[in-house]
């Protein structure tokens, strides 16, 4: 061991992350439960947060040994193909929180059903992946990238007009979709921004684009929580004011509700009355919550077309080969 190199650590680059980290991954999680910046408590986290990411920032930039390089960021390649990463981290942890959400909550999935529909996502990468290598040395990588973006926005868009009725099955050829879009997307995307950046820089670059892309994810999991909610909302207040008494159809179905509580077991009609406006009410609010999931599945994929527009941006990474050249 050698100690003395202790003292050459970015001992304050890693106090201020960690710091900054830790109060942004608490807003992010607790905002939405919270009102966000209607909270103190998140108000003074986000504070806390911006002001240790200053520090962060301008110590990387000054010191002589930093913890995170973040120079290599005004490296091309490397800068927009981390904002891509950023983007694709945003759709990779989203979509994993948004589909179990959407299965547990509407259609009331236990942990095992969800599980099955989501290994529809995983199980054709295993087939996929290795392929990639090969098709990387003998086309553009930008263009398999671009091309596995625009599939897993296809797969999100796919899911944009979403019933009561729509459940694992339905899901089945997103999910293929999806998975043959992540396949093409992760080893090209990686080269793009690697491929650019020197040998001795590799496993600082590395180490930047992986957090960037899981800090995508934190935040996109935050937004797109905070996005069902509020879409949700958005829709029952407009489902809402044609739901009410005044209308004869409403009325209709009120009585039909009541008169089936009757025929099961509720002995009194005020008792069955209510439990009809109940019932209603639920089916309403089911109703919303189906359309604001399709709302934040059609936000994934503008996310992703951005991200696809990014790595447009790119320019050919050295070695990438193309058909006429093999």
């Amino acid at each position: 061991m050698q100690l003395k190199l202790l003292r050459e650590g970015d001992w304050f680059g890693i106090a201020t992350m960690a710091i900054e980290l830790a109060s942004l991954q608490a807003v992010l999680e607790e905002g939405n439960k919270d009102d966000w910046f209607g909270s103190p408590f998140i108000v003074r986290l986000a504070i806390l947060a911006t002001i240790s990411l200053s520090l962060f920032v301008y110590k990387e930039l000054v010191v002589e040994k930093p913890l995170l390089r973040l120079r290599l960021l005004t490296q091309w390649n490397f800068g927009v193909g981390t904002i891509a990463a950023v983007f694709l981290g945003f759709a990779l942890f989203g979509s994993v929180y948004l589909l179990p959400a959407y299965l547990g909550q509407v259609q009331h999935y236990n942990a095992e059903q969800i599980g099955d529909v989501l290994a529809w996502t995983g199980l054709p990468q295993l087939l996929l992946i290795p392929f990639v290598p090969v098709l990387m040395q003998r086309f553009d990588a930008r263009y398999i990238a671009v091309i596995g973006l625009l599939l897993f926005a296809a797969s999100s868009f796919m899911n944009i007009e979403m019933s009561l009725d729509y459940s694992g099955d339905q899901f089945l050829t997103p999910n293929i979709v999806r998975a043959v879009g992540q396949a093409l997307t992760l080893a090209p995307l990686s080269s793009l921004s690697l491929g650019s950046v020197a040998p001795q820089d590799a496993a600082a670059a590395s180490g930047i684009s992986n957090m960037m892309r899981n800090l995508g994810g934190a935040v996109g999991t935050a937004v797109l929580a905070t996005i069902v909610t509020k879409r949700e909302q958005f829709h029952s207040n407009i489902i809402g004011q044609s739901v009410n008494l005044g209308r004869e159809q409403v009325r209709e179905r009120v009585a039909q509700l009541t008169d089936y509580f009757m025929a099961h077991g509720v002995p009194d009609l005020t008792g069955a009355r209510q439990q009809a406006v109940v019932a209603l009410g639920n089916a309403v609010k089911r109703q919303t919550l189906v359309m604001g999931f399709s709302d934040t599945f059609a936000v994934i994929g503008v996310v992703l077309i951005l991200a696809a527009i990014a790595i447009l941006l790119t320019r050919r990474a050295k070695g990438s080969s193309t058909g006429s050249a093999h």
